[in-house]
């Protein structure tokens, strides 16, 4: 009797009704309401619990949001982590061989580098030649040819360059040479009399490394061309280029003129540089 007292008092407290009111705290006018047992409540929860966590693990198993989860991964990620690791393997064998390719650049310039004894007599008895026979001094004849061909090479060094390209120059400008190129004298120009003003042109494509005014030679415009060419342009009225610019065959760069100290009258000053050796301008170029 106990025991069905007590289950009635449990199912009336489950199911007893409760009035769930919204009023206006101003006029206590009732705006919404519900009716509502301990029973509904509980089951309202339940369900509710469930849907959200059955909606948590939906977001996460079949969206991306799962690959923000610590300890889980995607399979794109595996695949982009062995990618990169590929890589990174390559990577590390070519820094590898580039140490060992500038460790041994670096013995060579400090001269950390093993030489290797050949045996002379072997050598010879391989030829068949009679050591004794062989005289490696020069005769004077031969000096003299040596010596006057390294001083035709010093001043012609851009010859041999110039027969195995099709290098072209063209004339800065036409007119008469009154002072021609001389190693002796130390002219290692040519002085071309053009009227004032005349357009001076570029010998060849290259860049303008110096376009400025020197008190010597006036108004100067240096171009550096292929070939490891260097021209120059002195006693210019002014200058049309700049420094850095670049410069076409044939471009005007400056206007020919009498400035600076070292001038007589109009005329261009015209030099021609490779490798840090004078060259003949007129070797290559005709002012007529």
């Amino acid at each position: 009797m106990a025991k069905k007292d007590k289950e009635k008092r449990i199912s009336r407290k489950l199911l007893h009704k409760y009035r769930l009111v919204v009023l206006n705290e101003d006029t206590f006018e009732e705006r919404f309401a519900i009716k509502l047992t301990r029973l509904n409540v509980f089951v309202i929860a339940s369900i509710s619990t469930i849907l959200l966590i059955a909606g948590t693990i939906f977001l996460i198993a079949f969206t991306s949001l799962k690959e923000f989860i610590p300890g889980y991964s995607s399979t794109a990620l595996k695949k982009k982590a062995t990618e990169l690791n590929y890589k990174t393997d390559s990577l590390q064998q070519v820094i590898n061989l580039n140490e060992q390719y500038y460790a041994s650049i670096k013995r060579v310039l400090t001269g950390d580098v093993s030489t290797v004894e050949f045996n002379r007599d072997s050598i010879i008895d391989a030829a068949n030649i009679d050591a004794g026979q062989l005289n490696l001094l020069p005769t004077k004849e031969d000096s003299l040819l040596r010596e006057v061909v390294d001083k035709e090479d010093k001043y012609n060094v851009f010859e041999s360059a110039l027969t195995n390209t099709n290098f072209v120059l063209f004339p800065p400008v036409n007119g008469t040479i009154s002072e021609a190129y001389n190693v002796k004298e130390k002219h290692y120009a040519v002085d071309v009399v053009v009227a004032k003003d005349t357009p001076v042109k570029a010998t060849a494509d290259g860049t303008v490394i110096f376009a400025e005014w020197t008190t010597q030679t006036g108004y100067v415009a240096i171009i550096e061309h292929s070939n490891d060419l260097i021209s120059v342009y002195k006693h210019n009225a002014t200058l049309t280029k700049k420094q850095g610019d670049l410069v076409k065959t044939g471009e005007v760069i400056a206007l020919a003129g009498n400035s600076g100290e070292l001038t007589t009258g109009p005329h261009l000053h015209f030099e021609l540089w490779n490798r840090g050796y004078p060259v003949n301008p007129t070797n290559f170029i005709d002012f007529k």
